[in-house]
């Protein structure tokens, strides 16, 4: 490559010059299952399907209007239904300017596109602004030439795209395979025969206290410590020390205390997997929480670690699913938690068990925060060669 392009010289063109642009037509059908034609519109993935195609393959799209969607760049191998919220880019001369090349330099450089966006209403960006993107085309004087060094730029990106998407896939492969493995042992360690130990009722082992208020304009930035029931989903595992919430004093008395040792569950959630999720606060100054959730206090029968991760079980899956209310929003109320049967095995073996959970909880959350780093980094490692490859002088415009 470095061969390739020694001594090369490079013209910046318009994409006017060099590219048809032009937006599509509604279609006449959309439809959800797989047919033939990905339909291209507004957004960054396919926005349906339809019977019929308006464009060839081997053409580049970036949305024209919307939310969410400006300065992303696809790349569409096979013909397709341009929608009328996409541009498509298509090289007027393809013996002079390859589609994938400019493809790949537009997705590089894609922070330009995102320059162009009228805000006001539904951001846009109009044909007239990026008909005036500039792309550096080397070697315009010798056409063969400056295919071949097209042609190169593209072979290395795609490898390097194909690489970047099978390691991915591997990680995340593995990942899943790590999480199924922990999920195994997890269930393995907690099931119990019939007569094996002794099986309560939760109300039985502990008191139950429904949360209550608890809004997220509610929160401060220092203050009580406090967890949403909406973040046991998303941030916390099994056990925190730290909450990443705070409410002030003042509103802190209106809400349900939550002791050091005891458990936050979830009342509430928009599937059933949610719903029942728990998390041990061992933090050394009592916190709070709110609605949708209720406060787990266990007494000397049983100990908060081992009630967490018997609720993330299958057998308990199959309990709560009985309670289950609700379809749009699956409620199981802290009323019905209390006539869950748990497993109360002797204090010692619940500890040896949550000592052993503790141990693949700590494994497995490495994993989780290792592999998406990793593919995050291989991410970074391709931009950075694409950039590399992609970056030619431009010459200072006299005044």
């Amino acid at each position: 490559m470095e061969k390739l392009l020694e001594g090369v010289e490079v013209e910046w063109k318009s994409l006017g010059d060099v590219v048809d642009i032009n937006t599509g037509q509604k279609p006449s059908n959309i439809v959800e299952e797989p047919t033939c034609f990905d339909y291209i519109n507004a957004g960054t993935t396919r926005s349906g399907y339809c019977h019929s195609c308006n464009c060839d393959g081997d053409t580049v799209t970036t949305p024209s209007r919307g939310q969410g969607g400006i300065g992303y760049v696809g790349y569409q191998t096979n013909s397709f239904w341009l929608g009328p919220l996409c541009y498509k880019l298509k090289s007027i001369d393809e013996s002079r300017l390859i589609n994938k090349y400019l493809f790949y330099f537009l997705q590089s450089e894609n922070q330009l596109i995102l320059g162009l966006k009228k805000e006001g209403g539904v951001p846009a960006v109009n044909k007239s602004d990026l008909s005036k993107l500039q792309i550096p085309i080397p070697c315009p004087e010798d056409h063969k030439k400056s295919l071949k060094i097209q042609q190169e730029i593209v072979r290395i990106l795609d490898t390097f795209t194909e690489l970047t998407a099978e390691l991915t896939a591997e990680l995340t492969a593995e990942l899943t395979a790590r999480k199924k493995q922990y999920s195994y042992y997890r269930d393995q360690l907690l099931t119990f025969e019939e007569g094996e130990v002794e099986w309560k009722k939760l109300d039985e082992v502990g008191e139950l206290v429904r949360g209550n208020g608890l809004p997220k304009s509610d929160f401060t930035e220092k203050g009580i410590p406090a967890i949403h029931y909406g973040q046991i989903y998303t941030h916390y595992g099994t056990h925190t020390q730290e909450t990443i919430s705070f409410v002030s004093p003042e509103t802190a008395k209106k809400l349900k205390k939550v002791n050091t040792g005891d458990v936050i569950v979830t009342n509430t959630s928009e599937n059933l997997e949610d719903v029942g999720k728990s998390v041990v606060y061992l933090g050394k100054e009592p916190a709070v929480t709110g609605g949708h959730a209720t406060i787990f206090k266990p007494n000397s029968h049983i100990i908060g670690k081992f009630f967490a991760y018997y609720t993330q079980t299958t057998m308990f899956a199959k309990k709560k699913r009985k309670y289950a209310k609700g379809a749009k929003v699956i409620d199981v109320s802290a009323k019905d938690l209390a006539k869950i049967i748990f497993p109360i095995p002797p204090i010692e073996e619940q500890k040896r068990i949550v000592s052993i959970l503790d141990k693949f909880d700590t494994i497995t959350s490495s994993i989780s925060e290792g592999l998406p780093k990793e593919i995050e980094l291989r991410k970074k490692q391709y931009e950075y060669y694409r950039d590399l490859l992609l970056t030619f002088p431009k010459k200072e415009i006299e005044a």
